[in-house]
C-alpha cells in the first residue's frame, strides 16, 4: 500500500491541522483552532455540495503519512477570491517615471494603488509541509501542491478561468510586516496579525479605511520598500515551483504585506493540461519497471470525497485510446478494479 496519500480533509481533522498550522500560521491556515473549525466546516460543505454556489466553495486537502494515520501536509482551493460582499482586494504597483530639465534629475518612484475585484479568479493556498518531511523520496512539498491543479482539472466547471497565488513576503521571525507597520496601521489602528485574521471574515474596513489614489513607496521607510513584491525565504521553493508550471508576477501585491501575487490562465497551467481521465487496462507489478510516476486520483461519493496516492503509469501497448497501466499498489490503495476510471497527473 502506498506510504503516503492525499485525501479530502474532515471535521475530524481539526487536532491534526491545528498542529500543521503551528508551522505557518497564515490567513488560509490559521494557528486558531476556531478559524481551523470554520475552514474545515466549509471544506465538508464544500465537497459534499452543501454549498451550492461553486464560488463560494473552499476545498482542503491533507496529505497523511498512511503508516503512522499522521497528518503531515495542508494544501486548499478556493473557488474564487472577490464577490459582492468580500472583494478581492489588492495594491497595483506601477513605475513612474519624472524628469527635470531644470536639474537634469531623473527619478523612478514606485506607485501603490488599492484596487478591487468582486468578479476575481480561483486562489490556490494553503500549502504547508512538516519540516521533517520535505526532503524525502518521494517529494510530497510538489505532490501536496500539484494536487490542487489535478483536482481543477477533474471539476473544471467549478473554478474560474485564472488561477492565483499569493506569497508571502519576507517577514520578521515575530510576524512583523514592515509595509503593515509603515501603511496599514497608520489608517487601521490594527495590528498585523489582527487585520489579517479580521480580512478572512470581513474586509469593509480596508475599504472604508484605506486611502484612494495614489501612495508613493519612495514615502515609506527603506524596510518597507524593500518587501513590495517580494518572496520570503519560505517560499521562494513554492515561487520557482509556480513559474515553471506557467504562472508570472501579476504586478500586485497584497495590501497587508506587500507579498506579490501569481497568476495564470487556468488553462495553460502545465499541470492542468497534462491531467488526464484514463481507463485503467492493466496493473503494473511492484517489480515491473517504468519510466512513468503520477499522481493517481479518483473522487468518492462518501468521505473523505476525494484521494490521491502516488503510483506507476505506462501507456498501455495496443489498448484502446484514453487506456493506461497503472502500479499494482497505487491501484490497491484508491479501491481501482481493472477497467475503472481514474484521473492521471504525469510528473516530471
Amino acid at each position: 500500500m502506498a506510504g503516503f496519500e492525499i485525501r479530502g480533509a474532515l471535521p475530524s481533522d481539526e487536532d491534526q491541522i491545528l498542529s500543521v498550522a503551528r508551522h505557518l500560521n497564515t490567513v488560509n491556515l490559521p494557528d486558531d483552532r476556531e478559524g481551523v473549525h470554520l475552514i474545515l466546516d466549509a471544506a465538508h460543505k464544500s465537497f459534499t455540495g452543501q454549498i451550492k454556489d461553486p464560488k463560494r466553495r473552499e476545498h482542503v486537502f491533507v496529505l497523511v503519512d498512511t503508516s503512522l494515520d499522521k497528518i503531515i501536509g495542508t494544501s486548499m482551493v478556493f473557488g474564487q477570491l472577490g464577490r459582492r460582499e468580500a472583494p478581492y482586494i489588492y495594491l497595483d504597483v506601477t513605475d513612474e517615471e519624472r524628469y527635470s530639465q531644470t536639474l537634469d534629475k531623473h527619478f523612478t518612484h514606485t506607485a501603490l494603488s488599492i484596487g478591487y475585484s468582486y468578479d476575481g479568479p480561483t486562489e490556490i493556498g494553503g500549502l504547508v509541509l512538516l519540516p521533517d518531511y520535505r526532503r524525502v523520496p518521494e517529494r510530497l512539498g510538489q505532490f501536496i501542491s500539484y494536487v490542487r491543479f489535478l483536482y481543477i482539472k477533474m471539476h473544471r466547471e467549478l473554478f474560474r478561468d485564472e488561477i492565483l497565488a499569493e506569497l508571502l513576503p519576507p517577514l520578521e521571525k515575530d510576524g512583523t510586516s514592515h509595509l503593515w507597520e509603515a501603511l496599514g496601521r497608520h489608517f487601521t489602528d490594527m495590528t498585523y496579525a489582527e487585520a489579517d485574521r479580521l480580512s478572512k471574515r470581513n474586509k469593509e474596513f480596508i475599504r472604508g479605511l484605506f486611502p484612494e489614489g495614489t501612495i508613493y513607496a519612495s514615502l515609506l521607510p527603506k524596510q518597507a520598500q524593500d518587501v513590495i513584491g517580494k518572496v520570503g525565504s519560505q517560499t521562494r521553493g513554492v515561487e520557482k515551483l509556480l513559474r515553471r508550471i506557467g504562472f508570472r508576477y501579476a504586478e500586485r501585491v497584497d495590501p497587508f504585506d506587500g507579498g506579490p501575487h501569481f497568476t495564470a490562465l487556468t488553462d495553460e497551467v502545465s499541470l492542468v493540461q497534462r491531467t488526464e481521465k484514463i481507463r485503467v487496462s492493466r496493473f503494473l507489478g511492484p517489480d515491473e519497471q517504468t519510466k512513468g510516476r503520477a499522481v493517481v486520483a479518483q473522487s468518492l461519493e462518501k468521505a473523505p470525497y476525494f484521494r490521491a496516492v502516488l503510483g506507476k503509469i505506462q501507456e498501455d501497448d495496443g489498448a484502446a485510446d484514453g487506456d493506461m497501466a497503472i502500479g499494482e499498489d497505487a491501484a490497491k490503495h484508491l479501491g481501482i478494479s481493472l477497467g475503472d476510471e481514474a484521473w492521471v497527473l504525469p510528473l516530471d
